[in-house]
């Protein structure tokens, strides 16, 4: 899609899913760069779970917010866009215009990546928008006491440590592919952001799709993780945030996150006793020791955001580091052959 990649300074790739990186990528429309989303194809809940589930298509919901987040279209488009029908409106309570557009267009073109292609240019689309995978993936966690839970909705339910994720097909078979343009997104990028977003559902289920993986273990790209600053109930409990990376590490069998964006400001304490929704529990600790063995460069600084009743990252502030880290090493990009084995 020549059109919506104009000839920029630097190429970036964000990959992740959820309500974090739309606000991650909003920001980054701000520096001189080509942006490609790599977006989660597993999520099987809500609205994106129901039209997954008729249509047979991958889910929309992700790929709707982050394509708002990169639109330059009319705010009204956009709103309508966003737009969800009320919970009384029979078969099509909760299912954002969207979502419905996206599944239409897929059944209109027949392939996703035309369908998303014809709708970046109606809207106006400032970069890529790219599923990690050309069909709907499946989910499953292996805790550590050996039992297993299948799609990325019932996960958190379980409250167990999980051991590892794993990505199938619908049919149960190995992800292996990505969809057309991902790998070359990666190995052609100067930089690659990862999250935030929930780290088993929202990031791992891109990078466990084998054709991501190995990419990502190729590229010469500065790997960037932003930290998530919460832990989240049935996820990450307890955890800090060289325990984010490790896991990360982990699945990959190989260090391969170079640099690590930790929030330093405390959240308010009200918040936390007085959470609106069971999904957070505490702030994530600190460990910064642990990040710098893990072959790390961790930049802290306060990128907390109280907005919306949550604590969320600072575009901005985020954004303002993320150009930094661009312009103070796209000279001195990393050799693949330095990765070490985990």
């Amino acid at each position: 899609m020549e059109e919506n990649l104009p000839k920029s300074r630097y190429n970036v790739a964000v990959i992740g899913g959820g309500t974090g990186l739309p606000v991650i990528l909003k920001g980054l429309k701000k520096l001189d760069a080509n942006i490609s989303a790599v977006i989660t194809v597993a999520d099987d809940g809500g609205s994106s779970g129901a039209i997954r589930d008729y249509i047979n298509v991958v889910p929309p919901g992700d790929i709707r917010n982050c394509m708002c987040a990169l639109s330059d279209a009319d705010p009204t488009l956009i709103e309508l866009f966003q737009y969800r029908f009320n919970t009384d409106d029979d078969f099509l309570a909760g299912h954002a215009i969207g979502n419905l557009l996206i599944a239409a267009l897929k059944e209109m073109k027949g392939s996703m990546s035309e369908a998303i292609d014809f709708l970046s240019r109606f809207m106006k689309i400032r970069g890529q928008i790219l599923p990690a995978a050309p069909e709907a993936l499946v989910l499953n966690a292996l805790f550590e006491d050996g039992t297993i839970a299948i799609g990325e909705s019932k996960i958190a339910h379980h409250r167990k440590k999980i051991q590892e994720v794993i990505v199938t097909t619908t049919s149960g078979d190995e992800a292996l592919k990505a969809s057309p343009r991902v790998v070359d997104a990666i190995l052609e990028a100067d930089l690659i952001v990862l999250g935030p977003g929930s780290l088993y559902t929202s990031i791992l289920p891109n990078l466990m799709v084998k054709e991501i993986g190995e990419a990502l273990l190729k590229t010469d790209a500065e790997v960037v993780y932003i930290c998530n600053i919460m832990t989240q109930l049935g996820e990450t409990e307890n955890f800090t945030d060289s325990d984010h990376v490790e896991v990360l590490h982990q699945h990959l069998g190989a260090c391969f996150v170079d640099t690590v964006l930790v929030n330093t400001t405390e959240v308010p304490r009200d918040y936390i006793l007085t959470q609106p929704n069971e999904e957070y529990l505490l702030q994530v600790k600190h460990d910064f020791k642990g990040l710098r063995n893990a072959g790390c460069r961790v930049i802290s600084s306060e990128f907390l955001s109280m907005k919306q009743g949550g604590a969320y990252h600072d575009t901005d502030r985020v954004v303002e580091e993320l150009g930094h880290i661009l312009n103070t090493t796209k000279l001195h990009r990393k050799n693949a052959s330095d990765v070490n084995v985990y």
